[in-house]
């Protein structure tokens, strides 16, 4: 009897999903279902093992669903306005903005890890259930994606791309301006810099290897790294095909940052299929990116990160550089960035800014835009899910998704800003504590 005792045990914990499940209903006093259409009055969400059963009209109760001899939970939120939770396609985890560049270079991915878990459990708690985490060391954000899957730790589901593909002296290669002999710590191939469309090809095998759900490359010089020679076109028309074409048959999606006008362009024309920041799109490249269905992802939080950084000391000349030359024409840009019938997920570039803030994205996004509050969370919801492939288990509350729910004070469609400091966050059906 204890051997069975003890093999029963064991199988519990090794498959949970054995386990006897409990019944979750939430009274929503406003449910905002599917983003696009109008929400409802006094709706109950129905929640069994951490996914969704289904949403019915009125506060219903216990007795209303066939839970047989289960326990049922009911989660009053019948004051608060309840939505999908929120998704971020464009956060950096493992780094914080106000780290200096001597401090992070000597940084172990160990400690970069751990820096992540931190960051990954404000994020949540901002209301954000998914991430796509684009640009880290080897395997940092996949320890972290993994650790959070396994419910090692808490954080928000993350779409991981790992280390950012990069041309040698590129945006992403952090040893710009360094001598040799500092390359050591980078020495076993981490970096991920390619030339050539040979190499280019191995290094998306590499990260596919590594774990990566999607390949993050630096089709342009970037602001914040050290390179100095400016914002436009680094990979060659060959080598970004190369990646594209290697990436697709490997079943991943490529997302590009890119800030010149012509590099943005340039990765339009691979076959990128998103285009990360966009900070100096013109008319041609709306129209290309619409007529491609590329995925704009504008980030419009970063430039707040690297004024406070700028504040504080931490840019170099060569940075505030090129930061001011961005701002004196992005604006310029945001009629095109947020033209008609262009594909928009939102994203927010955080670690280049103080982690948990993402939510005042969506004011900054309407502000440029024009956009409706409405579509300024469809953005962050089914758009999101979209252009990741995952509305089949997220960006609405609906049958079969997972129960990733958050909940506002008031209305958001009334004040975008209710956004910036959730009241209420549920992953899979987990309450999570906010305090």
């Amino acid at each position: 009897m204890r051997i069975l005792f003890l093999a029963a045990v064991v199988c519990l914990i090794a498959f949970p999903g054995l386990a006897k499940a409990d019944w979750t209903i939430i009274h929503a006093g406003e449910l905002l279902a599917v983003p696009g259409t109008p929400p409802q009055k006094q709706a109950s969400v129905i929640i069994k093992d951490g996914t969704i059963q289904g949403v019915r009209s009125g506060f219903i109760s216990a007795g209303d669903i066939d839970s047989g001899d289960e326990a049922v939970n009911i989660i009053d939120l019948s004051d608060k306005f309840v939505l999908p939770g929120l998704i971020d396609s464009h956060v950096h985890l493992t780094g914080d903005f106000d780290t200096p560049r001597l401090k992070g270079l000597l940084m172990s991915d160990e400690y970069r890890t751990l820096v992540g878990y931190k960051n990954a459990a404000i994020t949540l708690r901002a209301g954000f259930t998914t991430v796509a985490d684009l640009g880290s060391g080897p395997y940092t954000a996949f320890a972290l994606r993994d650790a959070i899957r396994d419910g090692v730790i808490e954080g928000p589901r993350i779409i991981a791309g790992g280390a950012s593909i990069s041309v040698t002296g590129g945006h992403a290669d952090r040893t710009n301006s360094l001598p040799d002999k500092w390359w050591f710590h980078r020495a076993d191939d981490n970096i991920g810099q390619c030339d050539g469309a040979d190499d280019c090809r191995r290094r998306v095998r590499v990260n596919a290897k590594r774990g990566a759900d999607i390949i993050k490359i630096t089709a342009t010089g970037g602001v914040m790294s050290q390179q100095g020679r400016g914002l436009d076109q680094h990979f060659t028309h060959e080598e970004m095909v190369a990646i594209v074409e290697t990436a697709h048959l490997l079943g991943l999606k490529v997302t590009a940052h890119a800030h010149g006008t012509e590099g943005i362009k340039a990765a339009i024309r691979a076959g990128i299929d998103s285009i990360e920041h966009s900070s100096l799109i013109d008319r041609e490249g709306s129209r290309m990116a619409k007529k491609a269905g590329t995925y704009l992802i504008p980030t419009l939080m970063a430039p707040y990160g690297a004024e406070l950084a700028r504040q504080a000391g931490l840019l170099s000349p060569t940075v505030i550089e090129k930061f001011d030359a961005v701002m004196a024409e992005k604006a310029e840009s945001y009629p095109y960035m947020f033209a008609d019938g262009i594909n928009i997920a939102f994203g927010t570039d955080a670690g280049v800014y103080e982690h948990g803030l993402n939510g005042k994205e969506f004011a900054r996004m309407m502000e440029a835009s024009g956009m409706s509050a409405m579509d300024a969370i469809k953005t962050a919801t089914i758009n999101a899910a979209t252009h990741f492939g995952v509305l089949d288990n997220r960006g609405t509350v609906e049958a079969g998704k997972h129960a990733d729910i958050v909940a506002v004070d008031r209305s958001p469609l009334e004040d975008i800003t209710q956004l910036e400091s959730v009241a209420f966050v549920m992953k899979g059906g987990k309450v999570i504590d906010l305090d």
